[in-house]
């Protein structure tokens, strides 16, 4: 088989062997035998390159996928996750609906993932629990993190307060649910349990959800567990212009980047997700901290965000990973149709051909950039030594016929169809006959009967959730009217006032 090799002009090596012992790579080259008792996997003409990295996730939504029209952002967030009693989730709930995520990753050669879970309404140990078995039993690594905010919803968002009304304001300026103590309880339970399990393929991050989400105090008490424990640390950063008007009306003008710089706690072990709405101050703090930008372009088109400033980043050497974001701001969970839409949209920021993205930056990002995301820094590579997280591709297969160039038709004409097996830590997760730890039918069969039944508490969720629906309209109208000094969307024409806002459940309104 040949081996995926971006520094070559072909794209790959010549035919090459691989041994893998005790779930890394342990020697590569030709003839190299069979060990006794070892499994021989016939790579034959084919591909093996390394899995892909889903660098950007949340887990809790793979069960509303198709859901909601495409909105922006903070509307969107009214109906993706309100903390509401109506939605907790028994145990095995979470457990299917994180189990989804990975049977569609498996499927298409996703071996690893940094789930940024939430949970709704709040996070529970049993519920922490059923996410990270679900994990350990689909063969999948991950790197789990409680997403949870810590402040009330008033003091995340711009011009909301003075738009309610009495009743509304007060409900909207209760505190979270779980308190920062909580919390960190919780962490202390994740990181206990869960942290080196299954032979090192489940571990934790942390997670603040987003600088103004959460306290200054228990953002600093997230940076200390990411230092103690060497673990990534995720937070959502301007990812709308309504983010950035935050910044200028709440930080004293700073934006959430320069205030999470000012606060010393943007740093190496930190994943910055989204990154658009950024200035060159901004781009020039990231790449001083070596953060990461976890690049999530079709999620930043479903929720009209706009489009991330590649090759800017990549000119200041600012690592880059690719994600998925959520099954519900994508409606699929897979790779292949993250990195083509990466590799397109910035086309059209840049009259400079140049510039635009080429496939192997790409392929780098999915694969060795959520490595160093992961603060694994072998992850993503077929190298000795590294994890045995690989993919064998059907260079037979009509997305290679013919082999024009082996980058570009990977970035451009795959999907996942063409993955013929699929390996973590050295065991095979997915053959030609499908995944091999779980029963894939039995699970999607008792996951379509079990969500089938919320659906009603779905409805009555948007229900109660509508109410709000014209006042975050108007906060975002007032936030899209501010000037902020760049544009990261593409102006065809002048929004019109006044066109009337169905209020009724989001799920019906098209």
């Amino acid at each position: 088989m040949r081996l995926l090799d971006l520094d070559r002009p072909e794209g790959m090596t010549p035919p090459r062997d691989v041994s893998i012992a005790d779930g890394r790579i342990a020697a590569i080259g030709e003839g190299l035998g069979n060990p006794d008792g070892a499994r021989v996997i016939e790579g034959n003409a084919n591909l093996l390159m390394p899995g892909l990295i889903n660098g950007h996730f949340h887990s809790a939504v793979n069960h509303m996928k198709g859901r909601l029209p495409s909105l922006p952002l903070e509307v969107f967030m009214l109906y993706e996750c309100p903390e509401l009693d109506v939605l907790r989730p028994t145990p095995r709930e979470a457990y299917l609906r994180t189990m989804l995520g990975c049977i569609e990753m498996l499927k298409c050669g996703t071996t690893s993932v940094q789930d940024d879970c939430f949970f709704v309404p709040r996070p529970e140990p049993e519920i922490v629990d059923a996410v990270a078995q679900a994990y350990v039993d689909s063969g999948m690594r991950v790197r789990l993190a409680l997403d949870q905010p810590e402040v009330s919803e008033l003091e995340k968002l711009p011009y909301l307060r003075d738009l309610l009304p009495t009743d509304l304001r007060r409900e909207l300026g209760q505190p979270s649910p779980t308190s920062r103590n909580e919390l960190l309880g919780l962490y202390d339970h994740l990181i206990s349990r869960w942290h080196g399990a299954a032979g090192g393929r489940i571990k934790a991050a942390v997670s603040c959800s987003a600088p103004q989400r959460v306290s200054p105090e228990y953002l600093g008490a997230l940076d200390q567990l990411s230092r103690d424990h060497d673990l990534p640390f995720y937070a959502h950063m301007l990812e709308t212009k309504l983010q950035r008007v935050f910044g200028r009306e709440h930080l004293n003008g700073r934006s959430l980047v320069q205030y999470t710089a000012d606060l010393g706690m943007l740093s190496e072990r930190m994943n910055v997700i989204h990154a658009i709405w950024v200035d060159d101050t901004d781009l020039d703090l990231l790449a001083e901290s070596g953060a990461t930008v976890a690049h999530n372009p079709v999620s930043n088109l479903r929720l009209g965000s706009g489009v991330m400033r590649w090759r800017a980043m990549q000119d200041r050497n600012i690592p880059i990973c690719l994600g998925v974001d959520e099954a519900i701001a994508d409606d699929a969970v897979n790779m292949w149709s993250v990195m083509k839409t990466a590799a397109l949209i910035h086309c059209i920021t840049d009259w400079d051909y140049e510039l635009w993205p080429n496939p192997r930056e790409i392929l780098r990002a999915a694969t060795t950039g959520g490595g160093h995301a992961m603060r694994e820094p072998r992850l993503g590579r077929i190298e000795i030594g590294a994890p045995a997280d690989l993919n064998l591709i059907d260079l037979g297969a009509i997305a290679y016929v013919p082999l024009n160039d082996l980058p570009r038709q990977l970035v451009h004409c795959e999907y996942g169809t063409s993955v013929l097996q699929t390996m973590v830590a050295g065991d095979v997760i997915r053959d030609g006959k499908g995944l091999t730890r779980v029963n894939e039918n039995a699970l999607l069969a008792e996951a379509s009967a079990l969500f089938e039944r919320r659906l009603q508490d779905m409805d009555e969720a948007d229900q109660r959730m509508a109410r709000y629906l014209p006042y975050y309209r108007k906060m975002y109208d007032l936030a899209c009217q501010q000037d902020v000094g760049m544009e990261r969307r593409i102006p065809q024409a002048q929004p019109q006032k006044n066109r009337g806002l169905a209020l009724c459940p989001l799920i019906n309104a098209e």
